[in-house]
């Protein structure tokens, strides 16, 4: 493969032919938030964290998909990448419901903590409806509260790419979407069990061992 040159926030760097924007600021120990990506799935570009700016482009570009090309520049904090990710993040609150300030497992919560990097307050934004849904925790395996849910569809993507088992989908259009499991029917054993591999992806707590659970509030 050949190796492409790409200013990084003012400095040369080197990736090889077919990288990505992400992989190369990896390489380069240069950070971007992420919450939708996982090196142990495919990049899908669904929650627009890894904004950057790229110098000839008509707008921002999501870094996770973004491959590099010769003689790229890049910007990773510039103004207008900050204000994007602002603004992303504090959407994704508005649907949000879980409050991780009284959450004792806010620490947890990608999302909670890209709030507090990126300096987000409570959001701004008026929604005629905030998603709210029961807490799903019959399970033995899984415990799930949709209401923490921010549709980044990691959850999706593991059960598909590694437990190859396509339980979890996503149902529904517009504001009304959430991840379902078969015809939006409830999370029974039958259709989820001693697997798990959800949970370990999910950036918000909307997923968790039920073992977990049950020792936190033990702790208290």
């Amino acid at each position: 493969m050949s190796e492409l040159r790409v200013v990084l926030n003012g400095k040369e760097a080197s990736g090889r032919d077919g990288m990505t924007i992400l992989q190369l600021a990896e390489q380069e120990g240069v950070e971007i938030p992420t919450l939708c990506h996982s090196t142990d799935l495919h990049p899908a570009g669904v929650c627009r964290i890894c904004v950057v700016e790229v110098e000839g482009a008509r707008a921002l570009v999501g870094s996770c998909h973004t491959p590099i090309a010769e003689g790229m520049v890049v910007h990773t904090r510039s103004a207008k990448v900050l204000a994007a990710q602002r603004a992303i993040v504090e959407l994704l609150l508005t649907s949000h419901t879980g409050s991780c300030v009284t959450d004792a497992n806010a620490s947890n919560c990608r999302l909670h903590k890209l709030a507090s990097d990126l300096e987000v307050g409570p959001p701004r934004f008026q929604v005629r409806r905030r998603r709210s849904y029961p807490v799903e925790d019959t399970n033995p395996y899984v415990w799930r509260d949709l209401s923490k849910c921010i549709l980044c569809l990691k959850c999706t993507r593991a059960c598909s790419e590694i437990a190859r088992k396509d339980v979890l989908s996503v149902g529904y259009r517009g504001s009304r979407s959430k991840i379902i499991v078969g015809f939006d029917e409830p999370l029974r054993v039958e259709a989820c069990r001693d697997c798990g591999i959800c949970i370990d992806y999910c950036p918000t707590g909307a997923l968790r061992w039920p073992s977990e659970l049950r020792s936190s509030h033990r702790s208290r």
